[in-house]
């Protein structure tokens, strides 16, 4: 029996040692279906680089996930061979947090960058 299904993505780790606050442009905005009102009072981060770095402005890296939850209603629509799109949409519906949600969460915890985010879940949100 089918329980739930997880998808992962690794991304970078922001550099703890060079970490700084910064306001992304509207573009960098952009490039994740966001507004500036969308993240009004949020707080964005970089590394510019340095020597525990190695100047690549990361240190590590973190998973982002995707968990969906297996229910009768979603069953019925896998069985029904549903499209990916209304699986998907059904399951936000029913909470499920995409992999670009999870990512956005990182970010705003400093932990990662918009540019990994975006990389990591391009095609998870076709």
């Amino acid at each position: 029996t089918l329980e739930a299904i997880v998808a992962q993505r690794l991304v970078r780790r922001i550099c703890e040692r060079c970490r700084k606050v910064f306001t992304p442009t509207e573009e960098m905005l952009m490039e994740l279906n966001l507004r500036p009102a969308d993240v009004r009072g949020k707080t964005f981060s970089y590394g510019p680089g340095c020597e525990v770095c190695n100047n690549t402005g990361y240190k590590g890296r973190m998973a982002i996930f995707e968990i969906l939850r297996m229910d009768d209603e979603l069953r019925e629509v896998v069985m029904a061979q549903g499209s990916t799109q209304a699986i998907r949409e059904m399951a936000t519906r029913k909470g499920m947090r995409s992999l670009r949600d999870s990512g956005l969460l990182a970010i705003y915890d400093g932990d990662t960058t918009i540019e990994e985010v975006v990389r990591e879940t391009l095609f998870s949100e076709v």
